[in-house]
């Protein structure tokens, strides 16, 4: 069963030991960011909670995961970013990992019964937006068939996560940031020729390091 797969059972593994940490976001983040996250020892007390989904599947043997191009929007700090399925913590929501499951089955149709959550990475501040995101990892039962969230999802992909492992991956590119600062050369992953950067390049720098 796939939930017995080697991988799966090293990520089991993995989880249950101390995490790669900050130090491994940190390698994909640019170095205003790193000075500024270093200087804060916790988040706010005013930061929202937000959750995304780390979502895992087989297809012939390779495993995929899932990331998002949002829509263009100007009153989103992000818009226009990729980023993995995910949103902001409601009241209505049991669990943090419940919010990933329920902004993951809105914004690209994957059924919550459909994932089983097999841990959680280190937590993550986004200054720019003031969003402390928790990033879960989930395995799910079968490949997922996709549904964009009308207004809300632009475009999906499913990458390998060895195509994330294989150096090529990972370049630098000029972003704006807060939608009003042009940062360059900011480390980041490709993927069709977008840039991956940011707090999904940082949550995503962690979770190779947690596999590798």
């Amino acid at each position: 069963m796939i939930d017995r797969d080697p991988f799966i059972q090293t990520i089991r593994d993995r989880l249950a030991a101390p995490l790669p940490g900050r130090e491994a976001q940190y390698k994909m983040a640019f170095a205003h960011r790193v000075e500024e996250l270093k200087r804060r020892l916790s988040p706010p007390d005013n930061a929202k909670t937000g959750c995304v989904l780390i979502a895992l599947w087989k297809t012939e043997e390779i495993w995929h995961t899932a990331l998002i191009r949002r829509t263009e929007n100007p009153r989103d700090r992000h818009s226009g970013q990729i980023s993995f399925p995910g949103g902001r913590h409601d009241l209505g929501d049991e669990t943090y990992a419940h919010t990933a499951l329920r902004e993951a089955q809105e914004e690209i149709g994957i059924a919550p019964e459909q994932v089983e959550i097999l841990g959680l990475l280190t937590e993550l501040y986004i200054p720019v937006s003031n969003f402390s995101v928790y990033p879960f990892i989930g395995l799910l039962s079968a490949p997922p068939t996709f549904r964009l969230q009308p207004g809300e999802v632009e475009q999906v992909f499913s990458p390998s996560l060895s195509y994330f492992q294989d150096p090529v991956s990972r370049s630098t590119a000029d972003v704006m940031v807060g939608g009003q600062l042009l940062v360059q050369e900011v480390p980041c992953f490709m993927i069709e020729d977008r840039p991956v950067w940011g707090a999904t390049a940082m949550i995503l720098s962690e979770f190779l390091t947690l596999i590798s």
